[in-house]
């Protein structure tokens, strides 16, 4: 019969000493360098601000009563809301079928395929926003196209509009959404697929009944992913839709640098942050329930 020695013990037991060794540094950088930035904003949103003495210690919720009490904000507040609804919808049904096109082909071109996918990614927001200035000028592809073809006479005006932020957006973030469902889609067996069509499902009843259940970790992800991006745009809201379309990312940086109003500015942070929050957590809520409603 073996004795167990005490560094025999020490040796098994060593094994969670390294799984929170590995965790810590990762929960102290983002406790001090998020939380703590996060926090101290939050003071200056309580705080009072005065012209020509930038802000005065306060304990008040003035600015977010102005807020929540002005028609103008609560439209922009509106307004990104909407634009980052419509957005998500969007790469959800057209990131499906390629992360699933990526997922199922077996040609050997599948690598270069996905390096064509994440090859936006390489290039700055900025940058992808410029590049649709100028296809949506009044001179640019889109309408010198539209011109060629007949079908309008005019140019249409499609810079500054939320159509043009709406196209913006939607380009810098359908890649996140299908690689996410990509990656969750190439987990599920194609056998369960193949069975079903031997039952008798016509291919949309299979991707109704068993690959979007089996899919919805990967949407929930991606739908999570590409509407907090959307909320929190900035470059193309500024680029694409001009100085008289604002979203809450442009209104934050405004109020910062442009009105120096840092009080303000934190409240609009943080009315953002937690409308990104809880419409976020809503939306997953409501779309776990219903697949397990539709499940049951």
């Amino acid at each position: 019969m073996s004795v167990l020695s005490p560094s025999m013990g020490t040796r098994r037991r060593s094994p969670s000493f390294g799984a929170a060794g590995l965790v810590a540094p990762a929960t102290i950088y983002v406790g001090v360098g998020l939380l703590i930035p996060l926090a101290i904003l939050f003071r200056y949103s309580l705080n009072r601000f005065v012209p020509g003495q930038f802000m005065v210690d306060a304990l008040t919720l003035e600015n977010y009563v102005k807020f929540f009490t002005d028609t103008y904000y609560t439209g922009v507040l509106w307004r990104t809301v909407r634009v980052a609804i419509v957005t998500t919808a969007f790469c959800v049904v057209m990131g499906f079928p390629l992360a699933y096109v990526l997922a199922r082909t077996r040609s050997r071109y599948k690598n270069l395929l996905i390096m064509l996918v994440v090859l936006p990614l390489f290039v700055g927001n900025a940058v992808r926003a410029a590049g649709w200035m100028v296809a949506f000028g009044n001179r640019g592809l889109v309408n010198a196209s539209l011109v060629g073809a007949g079908l309008i006479q005019q140019p249409i005006e499609i810079m500054f509009t939320e159509t043009a932020v709406i196209v913006g957006i939607i380009a810098v973030n359908l890649p996140f959404m299908v690689l996410t469902l990509q990656s969750v889609i190439e987990g599920i067996d194609r056998a369960v697929e193949e069975a079903a069509f031997n039952l008798g499902a016509s291919p949309i009843h299979m991707a109704r009944r068993v690959l979007l259940p089996l899919a919805m970790p990967g949407i929930l992800a991606g739908t999570i992913l590409t509407f907090i991006l959307a909320m929190n745009a900035y470059a193309t809201p500024v680029l694409l839709g001009g100085p008289r379309f604002q979203m809450m990312g442009p209104l934050v940086y405004n109020q910062f640098v442009q009105q120096n109003n840092w009080p303000f500015g934190g409240a609009i942070a943080f009315i953002l942050m937690i409308a990104t929050l809880v419409l976020t957590l809503a939306s997953s809520l409501l779309v776990q329930s219903r697949y397990r409603h539709a499940a049951g």
